[in-house]
C-alpha cells in the first residue's frame, strides 16, 4: 500500500486496521505523479456516486472519519505482480469509484497461474 500522508497517519492505519502489508509512505508524491492520479474537481468529491456510498456505509453502521489529507488528492488502485509487472492501473472518478476486492482478487488469482 502507499500513502501519500504523513509516517504517524501511515502507522495509525495499519494498527487501526491490523494490516499485514507493507505501507510505503510517498509524502512527496512522486508514485502519484507517476501514476497519474491528477487532482479531484468539487463534482468528483461530492458527486451522487459519493453521497450514495456514504448513505450505503451510515446504514451499516459506519461512520466516515474526517480527513486530516489533501481531500483534492484522487485515489486509485495500482496493482503491482511479484514480477514488477503492472496488473491493474485504476484512477478513481472520486471517493465512491474504487475496483471490488473480489475484481482485485481475481487479478491476483489469474495471475497465480
Amino acid at each position: 500500500m502507499v500513502t501519500f500522508e504523513s509516517i504517524t497517519s501511515a502507522v495509525g492505519y495499519a494498527k487501526d486496521s491490523a494490516t499485514e502489508w507493507p505501507i510505503l509512505v510517498d509524502e512527496q508524491r512522486y508514485l502519484y505523479e507517476k501514476y497519474q492520479m491528477h487532482r479531484a474537481e468539487f463534482w468528483d468529491i461530492w458527486g451522487p456516486k459519493t453521497w450514495s456510498a456514504y448513505w450505503e456505509q451510515l446504514m451499516k453502521g459506519n461512520f466516515p472519519r474526517r480527513t486530516k489529507g489533501d481531500i483534492h488528492q484522487r485515489g486509485g488502485d495500482v496493482l503491482i505482480d511479484a514480477q514488477g509487472h503492472i496488473r491493474l492501473h485504476h484512477v478513481g472518478a472520486g471517493p465512491a469509484d474504487r475496483p471490488s476486492i473480489e475484481f482485485i482478487i481475481e487479478i491476483v488469482k489469474k495471475g497465480r497461474k
